[in-house]
C-alpha cells in the first residue's frame, strides 16, 4: 500500500472539515433563533443589522431616495420577497407594521417615522437640515417569523450633496440632557460585551429635578430605543422591559439590549411625558 503525500493528507484532512462544516452548518440551522452558540455558551443572538439592503429573504427595493435638503423629503420603497413580490404585511411591532430610520454617519441628525403604505410602495417624507452621508433603514417583522421580537431590518445609503457641518459623536457619558431640560442617566454600572444579554437602566428626570414616576405609552410601550454603531452604522434594536403603564422605580427605565459588534453606539431613546414625545441621545461602549 503506497504512504500518503504530504499533498493527499492535505486533501483528506480537507475532506474531513468539509464533511465537519457540513454537520456544524446542520447544527446551526437547527439551533433556537435567539440562541448564538459561542465557546459552549448560549447568548442571545443580535438582530438584523440593517447593513445591506437583503436580509432573511427579503430586499429593500428603492422607489425614491433623497437627493436634496429639505423638510420634508420624499422616500418611497418596497419590500421584495425571494421571488421578487412586494409583501405589503407585516406584524405589528410596538403597534406598527413598518419602522424606518434615517441617521446621519456622524450621528447629529436622526429621525424616526412610520411610512404609509400605498398600493405595494412604502411613502414617507425626512427632514435633512444637512448634507452629508445618510442610511435609511427599513424595520419589520414578517408574518411567518419564528421570533417576533427580531426584527428584518434592510438598510441603504444615500448623500445629500452641498457643504456640510460635520459633527464629533460625543463620547461616552453617564448622563445627558434631553428635550426640554429632560435629564436621562445610565445608572447601570455593568461592562457592555459584544453578543452578551444586557440591561440598560436609564434614569429619568423631569426639567425640576424629580425622577419621572410614570411615562404615558409611546408605540404600546413605556418607550422606544434604537442603536447605531458609530463607524459601521449597523442598527440594533433595545426592547423596553417595564410594561406600559407600569409605574417608574426611582423614575428608571430599562432596555433589554444585544450588541453585535465592539465599538460605540449612538442611542437614541423616545418617550413620552406630559404630552409630548421627547427624545434622549447617548454614547455608550462596547468592548
Amino acid at each position: 500500500m503506497r504512504k500518503l503525500s504530504i499533498t493527499d493528507w492535505f486533501f483528506v484532512l480537507l475532506a474531513v472539515a468539509v464533511v465537519a462544516g457540513g454537520g456544524i452548518m446542520v447544527f446551526a440551522k437547527s439551533a433556537p433563533p435567539m440562541q448564538h452558540q459561542n465557546m459552549g455558551a448560549v447568548v442571545p443572538a443580535a438582530h438584523s443589522d440593517g447593513l445591506s439592503d437583503t436580509e432573511s429573504g427579503y430586499r429593500l427595493e428603492p422607489v425614491t431616495t433623497p437627493g436634496a435638503r429639505g423638510a420634508a423629503v420624499p422616500v418611497a420603497f418596497r419590500i421584495l420577497d425571494s421571488t421578487g413580490k412586494p409583501v405589503t404585511r407585516f406584524l405589528d411591532n410596538q403597534t406598527k407594521q413598518m419602522h424606518f430610520f434615517s441617521v446621519r454617519e456622524d450621528m447629529a441628525v436622526f429621525e424616526h417615522l412610520h411610512p404609509v403604505l400605498e398600493g405595494d410602495t412604502w411613502h414617507t417624507a425626512v427632514s435633512l437640515p444637512d448634507g452629508g452621508v445618510y442610511r435609511l433603514f427599513a424595520e419589520f417583522v414578517p408574518l411567518d417569523t419564528a421570533d417576533p421580537r427580531h426584527p428584518v431590518v434592510l438598510g441603504l445609503p444615500f448623500s445629500v450633496p452641498g457643504d456640510t457641518t460635520i459633527a464629533a459623536v460625543p463620547a461616552p457619558a453617564d448622563g445627558v440632557t434631553a428635550t426640554d431640560g429632560y435629564t436621562v442617566q445610565r445608572v447601570d454600572r455593568g461592562e457592555l460585551k459584544p453578543l452578551s444579554a444586557h440591561e440598560l437602566r436609564l434614569s429619568i428626570r423631569a426639567p425640576d429635578g424629580t425622577p419621572v414616576s410614570s411615562l404615558e405609552p409611546h408605540l404600546g410601550a413605556n418607550g422606544h430605543m434604537t442603536g447605531f454603531h458609530t463607524m459601521l452604522l449597523s442598527a440594533t434594536h433595545l426592547h423596553p422591559v417595564e410594561l406600559a403603564g407600569i409605574p417608574l422605580n426611582n423614575g428608571e427605565l430599562s432596555f433589554q439590549a444585544v450588541f453585535a459588534d465592539r465599538g460605540e453606539y449612538r442611542l437614541f431613546l423616545e418617550f413620552v411625558h406630559g404630552g409630548k414625545l421627547r427624545r434622549a441621545a447617548f454614547t455608550v461602549g462596547v468592548a
